[in-house]
């Protein structure tokens, strides 16, 4: 029977994510997970799509605080619960309100990623509703890029890294796909077809499959942008009808907007 081998957050996105062991549900998925953003002067939403150095910042996430850190440029931190000017910020098409996380941690941020940006994260009139065609009363999504989660079988790593190993390439790991929820104990792809399902007691529906971004990549622990895995993802998992679209990974509503899950925990049918 499938079941979770491995849960991240990534509490600021497209930085470095934390390994959990178990983690609460709320409205906006995994409790934690992209409630603060990067943007520039202008504020846009800013990825390592742009800026692969994104990647060489770890997150702390404690009670009280976030803090960032790179071992070459100290750290810098903001409380979980301190007030901030509101902010209006793009990200993708959407325009939501934020709340500004002030002035030191802007400073660190621009100085680190080579040019002016903010840290916003979620406030009190936040709201971004996820996509109307996927959407059920009451579905929202954080930060991230359309759904509050993604999930992955540690099978279809391995079917990938099989293929690039065939090539001579080296195998990549987990991390350069950024996933919520590992899966293990299932066919490839076997996530492909899950519908409507349960992690322990919390109900999640697919709401399609990832087109990945050049994220995937961009080696996570040093920032260098390699043209592998996607060029062969490229040749068995590009959408015949958009391709443009290469699929790796399942995105995921989160019906449940309470509870918990964890690692161990079995994946079964929703009824």
């Amino acid at each position: 029977m499938p079941r979770v081998s491995g849960l991240f957050i990534y509490p600021v996105k497209s930085l470095r994510g934390i390994a959990v062991s178990e983690a609460s549900i709320d409205d906006y998925g995994l409790a934690g997970d992209r409630r603060f953003l990067v943007v520039d002067a202008n504020n846009q939403f800013l990825t390592q799509r742009t800026l692969p150095r994104m990647a060489l910042i770890t997150t702390e996430l404690g009670r009280e605080s976030l803090v960032l850190r790179n071992p070459h440029h100290g750290s810098a931190a903001v409380g979980l619960h301190e007030s901030g000017p509101p902010l209006t910020v793009q990200i993708w098409r959407d325009t939501v309100e934020a709340v500004d996380c002030g002035v030191e941690i802007a400073v660190w941020l621009s100085d680190f990623l080579r040019q002016p940006c903010r840290l916003v994260r979620i406030g009190a009139t936040y709201l971004r509703p996820v996509k109307p065609s996927k959407a059920r009363p009451g579905d929202v999504v954080s930060f991230a890029d359309a759904y509050p989660l993604l999930a992955l079988s540690e099978a279809s790593l391995a079917d990938l890294n099989d293929r690039l190993v065939a090539q001579g390439e080296e195998p990549v790991p987990m991390d350069r796909f950024r996933p919520n929820v590992v899966i293990t104990d299932c066919a490839a792809f076997a996530e492909d077809g899950w519908t409507r399902f349960k992690i322990g007691e919390a109900v999640f529906r697919a709401s399609g499959p990832c087109a990945r971004c050049p994220i995937p990549t961009t080696d996570q622990q040093t920032a260098i942008r390699y043209k592998e895995p996607l060029r062969t993802l490229a040749t068995y998992r590009r959408d015949p009808a958009e391709p443009g679209n290469v699929y790796f990974g399942q995105n995921l509503i989160n019906e449940s907007k309470s509870g918990t899950i964890a690692v161990g925990d079995k994946v079964t049918p929703a009824v």
